[in-house]
C-alpha cells in the first residue's frame, strides 16, 4: 500500500512510518524538518522513506505537488502544532496550521487518483472538558479552553463536515492522548524533560504533579491508527478514541517516581506551574474501538515506561537506534 504520512518527522509520525514500513507498506512523508536528536534523526527514518517532502502543510501549492507525485492510496494526517503551552505563544501559527493546514491536506489528498481513504489524527483535547472526571466518548461535545485544544476541535469538526460532502472518500478520525515512547524531544513533555534533566545532572522540575493523564505507549496508540486504515479500506468512516486501559490512568507524580526509580531513585522538585490553563483530568473511553475494530492495548502502564526508558538509555549509550527501535516494533507487532 502506498501511504503518505504528514508530520512524519515528528514523534508519532516517525514511529508510524517505521511501523508501516515493518508491515511492508511504501511510506512517503510530508513535514517540516525534525527537531534535533529526536527519533527521526536517531532511528534514521529517512532511510525507509520512498519520498521525503520538507514543507509546511499551509503551503497548498507544494502540498498539491507532493500528492500528485506520490499518488497515495492512504493518507495519515498527523502534521500539527501539537503543544498546549506553545499555542498560547503562537496563536496564529497554531490555528492556521491545525485548521487551515488540515483543510489543505483534505483537499490535496482528494486529488490523488488512487486515494482509498484518509485517517486524520486529532487529540483527546478536542472534547469540551467539564472537569467532571469521566472518560470522554466519541459522541461528547467538542470544544477547547486553550488555543491548541480549540484549534484541534475546529479541525476535527472541519474534518467531519468535509467528510459529509465527500462521502465517496472513506475518512476516519483518531483521538488519542498522552503517548509515551523513546525519541520524543518536544518541549514541556514529562519524560523527555526528566531524561534531559538527568543527562544534565539537574534536579527534574515537575509541574502539576497531581494532574491525571491517559498514559499509553506510542505503539499501542499507532496500532489503533493502523486499524483505522483497514477500516477505510473496507469503505467505512467515523471517529474513534484510543486511550489506555481503565487502570492505566495515573498522575504525573506517579510517572515521575517510576521513571526516576529506573534511573536509580533520583529526587525531583515541584516546578513552578504555568499560569496558562491545562486540563487537570483527561481520560478517554475506547469501548468503540475495542468493539468495532477489535483493537486493544498490548502494553501495560509499567511496561510502557520500561520500554521508553530503555530507548533513552540505549540512545545515551551510543546504540544504533534504528535497529533498536525496529526490534521494539517487531516484537510488538508479532505479539
Amino acid at each position: 500500500m502506498r501511504i503518505l504520512v504528514t508530520g512524519h518527522t515528528g514523534f508519532k509520525g516517525s514511529w508510524l512510518a517505521l511501523m508501516l514500513h515493518n508491515l511492508g507498506h511504501e511510506v512517503h512523508g510530508y513535514s517540516l524538518d525534525p527537531l534535533p536528536k529526536g527519533i527521526f534523526e536517531r532511528a534514521k527514518i529517512s532511510e525507509i522513506l520512498m519520498s521525503d517532502f520538507r514543507e509546511d502543510i499551509r503551503n497548498k501549492v507544494s502540498l498539491d505537488n507532493a500528492v500528485q507525485v506520490i499518488q497515495p492510496e492512504i493518507v495519515f494526517h498527523l502534521a500539527a502544532q501539537p503543544l498546549v503551552l506553545t499555542s498560547y505563544e503562537q496563536i496564529y501559527e497554531t490555528y492556521s496550521t491545525n485548521v487551515t493546514g488540515t483543510l489543505n491536506v483534505l483537499d490535496s489528498s482528494n486529488k490523488s487518483e488512487n486515494l482509498k481513504g484518509i485517517v486524520v489524527i486529532t487529540t483527546d483535547k478536542v472534547y469540551l472538558n467539564d472537569e467532571k472526571k469521566r472518560a470522554f466518548v466519541e459522541s461528547d461535545v467538542l470544544g477547547g479552553k486553550d488555543p491548541y485544544s480549540s484549534s484541534k476541535a475546529l479541525a476535527d469538526q472541519l474534518t467531519q463536515d468535509w467528510s459529509m460532502h465527500n462521502q465517496s472518500i472513506p475518512l476516519t478520525i483518531a483521538r488519542a492522548g498522552n503517548v509515551i515512547g523513546g525519541g520524543d524531544v518536544s518541549a514541556n513533555r514529562l519524560i523527555p524533560d526528566i531524561v534531559s534533566s538527568i543527562a544534565k545532572g539537574e534536579l527534574p522540575q515537575i509541574r502539576n504533579p497531581l494532574s491525571v493523564r491517559p498514559w499509553q505507549h506510542v505503539m499501542d496508540c499507532l496500532n489503533g491508527y493502523i486499524a483505522l486504515m483497514d477500516l477505510v479500506l473496507s469503505g467505512r468512516s467515523g471517529a474513534f478514541n484510543f486511550g489506555p486501559n481503565e487502570g492505566d490512568f495515573h498522575t504525573v507524580e506517579e510517572v515521575t517516581k517510576y521513571v526516576l526509580n529506573l534511573y536509580g531513585n533520583r529526587d525531583w522538585d515541584k516546578g513552578q506551574s504555568s499560569p496558562k490553563k491545562e486540563a487537570g483530568f483527561l481520560t478517554l473511553d475506547s469501548t468503540k474501538a475495542i468493539n468495532e475494530l477489535n483493537w486493544k492495548n498490548r502494553i501495560s502502564f509499567t511496561e510502557g515506561l520500561d520500554l521508553t526508558v530503555d530507548w533513552y538509555k540505549a540512545a545515551q549509550s551510543g546504540t544504533e537506534m534504528k535497529d533498536f527501535t525496529m526490534k521494539q516494533i517487531a516484537k510488538f507487532q508479532s505479539a
